[in-house]
C-alpha cells in the first residue's frame, strides 16, 4: 500500500521535534520570553535586572533607594536550510522523509543555534581551570561549583557544558571515584558523565575558543578613582570603560572580546548584601573582568581604553568589588597572548535566553505550515521552480540570544 502524500504541518511538526532533539546548549537556558514578543525580525523586549537590598540593623526604619537597570533581546538571527527534492519524496514515510531530509537539516539548524548561544561565553566574567589544560577531573567541574556557589548562584538549574576533549577526559576520571558503580559504567560504556558537582553535564562540538588578544606590555590602571555607581553604569551591558596604559604601543587587538583580567588590590565580594549599608563581605581572591569589545593600543605611553564587565562599584547593594583600583595598578590577562582556548561553561539557566518566534507565512504559497512548542519555532515553506522544474523546500527559524544574568555563569578554561 503506498504512503500517504508528507503534509507540509507533517514536516514542520517533524522538524520541530528533531531541531529541539538535537539541542544542546539551547536545551539549557531560560526560554520563557517568547510570550513578549509580538513577533517579526528586530522586534526587542527589555528585562529588568533584579533589584538588591541590604538588611538595616535596629528597630528605627531605614528607607533604602530602588535602583532598577534593564537589558534587552532583539531577535535580529534569521537562519534557514532549503533543498531539491523530487514530487516522489514525498511519498516517502514521515520516518523515511526525515531521515534522508528533515533530520540533517535540524542538526545543521540545532548546531548554528547552539554555536550561537555559546559564543556569549565573552560576557561572563567568572573563569576558573589553566588554560592550555583540559579539565579532566571531578575537582576541575567542582572549582567553577564552588565559584557559583561563592556568587550566590541558586543550586538547581545548573548545567555544564564542555567540549569533547574535556568531557572524554572527565568521562574518564568517573572511573576511578566509582568503578563499580552506575556511574562508572555509564562512563565506561556510553562515556556519559552525568551529573557532577551540582551540574548536569553535557558535551558539544559547539563549544567556542577564545583566543587572547596580543596582550603584550606591562598594563596598569590609567588613573584611580575609575569606580562607577549603579546609576551610571551602562544598563544593558552592565559595563563601563576603564582607561589603562603600558601596553606594547600602537597595537591592533592589544585585547580581545572576551579577554579575561584581573587588578591588584581589586578583590571580589560576597554578592549578596550583609547587615547595614557599610559595604559587602569582601572575597579572598582578586575580581575578575571580561572585556567586551576588542581594544587597541595607543602610541607613546600604550593607552587603551577598555570596555570591561562587570562595572567597578564599590558600594550599595549593587558593589562589585571591595575597593576600587589605584593609579598604576597592575593588570594580569588571562593566558598566553595570540593563543587560543576552549571555554567550556558551567551556568545557571537564568545566565542566557534563547528566543525564537513565528514567522509570518508568505501568500501565494499552498505548501506552508508553522510549528511552534516549548519556546520553540519552525516554518516550512516549499515552491515550484517552473524554470528547473524542481520543488524546492526551506526550513526557517527566528531567533534572538542575550546574556541576561552574565553572573550567573562561569567559564572552565581548556
Amino acid at each position: 500500500m503506498a504512503n500517504a502524500l508528507i503534509t507540509p504541518s507533517l514536516i514542520a511538526k517533524e522538524a520541530l521535534m528533531q531541531l529541539e532533539n538535537n539541542l544542546v546548549m539551547a536545551n539549557r537556558v531560560h526560554r520563557e520570553y517568547k510570550k513578549e514578543f509580538t513577533g517579526g525580525q528586530g522586534d526587542t523586549v527589555s528585562i529588568r535586572r533584579p533589584v538588591k537590598f541590604y538588611t538595616a540593623d535596629g528597630a528605627t526604619r531605614v528607607n533604602q533607594d530602588v535602583e532598577e537597570k534593564s537589558t534587552s533581546i532583539t531577535v535580529d538571527q534569521r537562519k534557514h536550510v532549503s533543498w531539491k527534492f523530487t514530487t516522489q519524496d514525498l511519498t516517502l514515510s514521515v520516518e523515511e522523509y526525515s531521515e534522508r531530509y528533515i533530520k540533517p537539516a535540524a542538526i545543521t539548524l540545532a548546531n548554528t543555534v547552539d554555536r550561537s548561544l555559546m559564543g556569549l561565553y565573552y560576557t561572563a566574567w567568572n573563569s576558573v581551570g589553566t588554560p592550555g589544560t583540559t579539565p579532566a577531573s571531578f575537582a576541575n567541574v567542582a572549582d567553577a561549583a564552588q565559584r557559583l556557589d561563592e556568587m550566590a548562584v541558586m543550586s538547581d538549574g545548573r548545567s555544564m557544558v564542555m567540549n569533547p576533549a574535556a568531557h572524554y577526559a572527565v568521562a574518564g576520571n568517573q572511573l576511578t571515584l566509582d568503578s563499580v558503580g552506575a556511574m562508572g559504567k555509564s562512563a565506561y560504556e556510553r562515556a556519559s558523565v552525568g551529573y557532577v558537582a551540582g551540574f548536569d553535564t553535557f558535551s558539544t562540538q559547539n563549544v567556542q575558543s577564545h583566543t587572547v588578544g596580543v596582550a603584550t606590555g606591562t598594563p596598569l590602571v590609567n588613573g584611580g578613582a575609575q569606580n562607577v555607581t549603579y546609576a551610571a553604569a551602562t544598563g544593558a551591558t552592565w559595563s563601563q570603560t576603564l582607561n589603562t596604559d603600558g601596553w606594547t604601543n600602537s597595537t591592533t587587538g592589544i585585547l580581545k572580546a572576551g579577554d579575561v583580567f584581573t587588578i591588584a588590590g581589586v578583590y571580589a565580594v560576597n554578592p549578596v548584601p550583609g547587615e547595614g549599608s557599610t559595604g559587602k563581605t569582601v572575597m579572598p581572591y582578586l575580581q575578575q573582568f571580561t572585556v567586551l569589545a576588542d581594544a587597541d593600543s595607543g602610541a607613546s605611553t600604550g593607552p587603551a581604553a577598555l570596555t570591561i564587565s562587570p562595572p567597578i562599584i564599590t558600594s550599595g547593594p549593587q558593589q562589585t568589588v571591595g575597593a576600587a583600583p589605584a593609579d598604576d595598578a597592575a593588570i594580569t590577562v588571562l593566558g598566553t597572548g595570540g593563543t587560543a582556548y576552549p571555554q567550556n561553561m558551567g551556568f545557571h539557566k537564568n545566565a542566557f535566553a534563547l528566543v525564537t518566534c513565528p514567522l509570518q507565512m508568505p501568500d501565494g504559497v499552498a505548501f506552508k505550515a508553522r510549528e511552534s512548542h516549548n519556546g520553540l519555532s519552525i516554518r516550512v515553506v516549499k515552491d515550484y521552480d517552473i524554470d528547473s522544474d524542481e520543488d524546492i523546500i526551506r526550513l526557517d527559524i527566528l531567533y534572538g540570544r542575550k546574556a541576561i544574568y552574565p553572573d550567573l555563569a562561569c567559564r572552565l578554561w581548556g
